[in-house]
This record gives structure tokens, C-alpha cells and sequence, in this order.
């Protein structure tokens, strides 16, 4: 049996659990080693170099999926550019109660309201503290508990608890699952967000050495208005960059699944219009220099290409593994190479932002 025709197996006997046992037994095959190595050779054309960083390819592990920092370096290994661990809360919460994920298989979309369940800080930094080596990008996303009574002050202490060890930092204030959360994304709120994080990064910064860049992830839900005031409060607090998108709470276009009115995030393919849509409106407005990860509905090399073409210099997936499986990585890098061939071009920079226009004037 060949090991892709293993893998094709392995995914339809997940495909019979519950899709939060199938995400917990997907998280032991990778810390048994179940999942060997699928480094393919790297194509130097799929780097990208963003801060102080270099990618080696764009593809990364969104956060959720690793949210207690158990796998990171068996993520890298599948083929992944970098990935994302989190969301991280100071204290350990539950989240909300089962079942609070669901499978859309005829839309190939995932419902989930798992509310940022996480085992807290001191648990992620002790596994980041235990990896086997520093290798490879690592991001960490912070969050805020459920019950803080200054949410603020929870992302502050996410930034000076890791600015040793991240990668990368991102914000999350917009996950639809935690009560509020998404009123953070209001400027004046914003904003004091901002500074306190950034403050707490520029602190940072004296005592370790490095400035750690600090991402915003957003909704895809927000209003013109409001996404002009967000782009305008990123680049007055010289956030490092955007994450464009979040989850949504829309259910427009699906296809009429029992599960589909469940609460919570969508994403998955349905997600892919919407979000390229923000995400291409986000990079009229922010204009050329400021670096946008591209998330929502990545399940092939031609929608990662057009999330490119739309103004992405990275690209982040999760959902689309839960019907592709771990091959989709490798499928989507060499995709890629060969979109590039014919195309002609020498980068993926050469390609960024050839569609913005198009898919800015789209209606999300």
C-alpha cells in the first residue's frame, strides 16, 4: 500500500468520528510520529522573506488546530512554511461545552465554537521550553480568557510571557466564540489595545534583543467603515501586519446541511469569497508595504495562487485538511511551482496583488 493510499485510509476512518476526536486522535498521530517527515525539495522561488524572518514557503498551520503548542515541529515537518500555535489564554479555560464542532461535508466547511479552549500560559511555554529545537517558525496567537475583567491586560501578558520564544505574535479579537470579543475591533478600543501591546513588545524588545512583529487577525464580517478605521489604527500603531480572516458568522450559499445553522465560526471553502474579498480591500487600503496573511478557504494551489494575486504574502489553512488531508500541503507547493512556470514568474511577490482591483470590487 502506497503511503498516499495509507493517508486516503487513515482520513476516512477520521471522517467517522466526531470531528473533535477525529481533530484530538489527529493530534496523537503526530505526536507518535505516526505522520513521518513530507519535506519534498524546496522550490527557493516559494520563499518569502517578511521582518526578520524567512519562510521557506508561504503555506502555514492557522491557529486552532495546535492549540496547546503539542506539535509544532511535526507540523514543520509535514511541509509547512511555518505554523501557528494558540489561541492562548493567561489562565486555562474549558471553553464551551460539547459538541462545539461540526462537519459540513457537501460544502466541505466547518462550524466550531470551541471558545478558546486552551490549557493557559504556563503550559504552551513549558512544551515551547521542551521542543527539540528552535528550528522552524513558530507563531503564537493571544488571546484573552472568557472572564478577564481587563482583556487588554490578558494580550499584554501573552506578549511579555512569550517575546523570547515567538516567532511572530498574533492578536486574535476576532474569534465570533468568546462574548464581546469582536467589539475590540472597534477603533477606540482598538486602539488602546494597540498600544498596550505594542508598548509591551517595544519593552520586550530592550530585554531580549529582537523586535517581535505583531500581527492583527481580523473578522471578515466588519463593515467598510470599520475595516478603514482598523487599517488606519495598524499603521498608525505601526502594527507588522494583518491575518485576514477570521471565521465567519455568515451562513450565505451553503447548501442546506442539517448542521449548517449550528452556532459559531464558519470556515472552509465557503469562507474563500469572503475573506478574499476583506483581504483585498485591506490591501488597497493599507497599501503595498504592510505584510497580510491570507486565510479562509485555501484547499488547492489555485485558490492559495488567487489569495496571492489578492494581496496575500502568506497564506495560513486548516479546515480544508480535515477533507484533504496532510498530501494537500505538498499538492499545493508543487502547484504552485508549476502556476509559477507557467506564468513565467520568478517569485510569488511577482504575483501579489495582481487581482486586487478585481476582488476588492466583488461583493463579499
Amino acid at each position: 500500500m502506497s503511503f498516499r493510499l495509507f493517508e486516503n485510509v487513515a482520513l476516512k476512518g477520521l471522517q467517522c468520528l466526531d470531528a473533535e476526536t477525529a481533530h484530538r486522535a489527529t493530534i496523537a498521530a503526530l505526536k507518535s510520529g505516526l505522520m513521518p517527515p513530507r519535506k519534498g525539495r524546496p522550490d527557493p522561488r516559494l520563499e518569502v522573506k517578511l521582518w526578520d524572518l524567512a519562510f521557506p514557503n508561504p503555506v502555514g498551520m492557522a491557529a486552532g488546530f495546535d492549540k496547546n503548542g503539542e506539535v509544532p515541529d511535526a507540523l514543520l515537518d509535514l511541509g509547512f512554511g511555518y505554523t501557528e500555535v494558540g489561541s492562548v489564554t493567561p489562565r486555562p479555560q474549558p471553553g464551551n461545552p460539547k459538541p462545539r464542532v461540526f462537519r459540513l461535508p457537501g460544502d466541505e466547511g466547518v462550524i466550531n465554537r470551541y471558545g478558546f479552549n486552551n490549557e493557559g500560559h504556563e503550559a504552551l511555554r513549558s512544551r515551547l521550553d521542551g521542543r527539540r529545537s528552535l528550528k522552524g517558525i513558530v507563531g503564537i496567537n493571544v488571546g484573552a480568557n472568557k472572564d478577564a475583567e481587563d482583556r487588554i491586560a490578558d494580550y499584554v501578558a501573552g506578549i511579555y510571557r512569550f517575546a523570547d520564544i515567538a516567532s511572530y505574535f498574533t492578536v486574535n479579537i476576532s474569534s465570533p466564540n468568546t462574548p464581546g470579543l469582536r467589539d475590540m475591533q472597534a477603533r477606540s478600543v482598538l486602539a488602546d489595545l494597540l498600544t498596550g501591546v505594542i508598548s509591551a513588545r517595544d519593552e520586550s524588545t530592550h530585554k531580549i534583543g529582537r523586535r517581535v512583529p505583531v500581527l492583527l487577525k481580523i473578522a471578515p464580517d466588519v463593515a467598510d467603515e470599520d475595516l478603514t478605521d482598523i487599517v488606519e489604527e495598524v499603521l498608525a500603531k505601526n502594527v507588522d501586519g494583518l491575518i485576514v480572516s477570521n471565521t465567519t458568522v455568515s451562513r450565505e450559499g451553503l447548501s442546506g446541511s442539517p448542521r449548517d445553522q449550528e452556532a459559531g465560526g464558519l470556515s472552509g471553502r465557503p469562507l474563500f469569497h469572503k475573506s478574499t474579498v476583506m483581504l483585498a480591500r485591506a490591501r488597497k487600503l493599507s497599501g503595498p508595504d504592510l505584510p497580510i496573511i491570507g486565510v479562509g478557504g485555501i484547499d488547492s494551489a489555485e485558490t492559495a495562487f488567487e489569495k496571492i494575486a489578492a494581496g496575500a504574502d502568506l497564506l495560513q489553512l486548516y479546515s480544508s485538511l480535515v477533507f484533504k488531508g496532510p498530501a494537500l500541503v505538498a499538492d499545493i507547493l508543487n502547484g504552485l511551482s508549476n502556476i509559477l512556470d507557467k506564468q513565467g514568474l520568478g517569485t510569488l511577490r511577482d504575483a501579489r496583488d495582481g487581482k486586487v482591483e478585481e476582488w476588492a470590487a466583488k461583493t463579499p
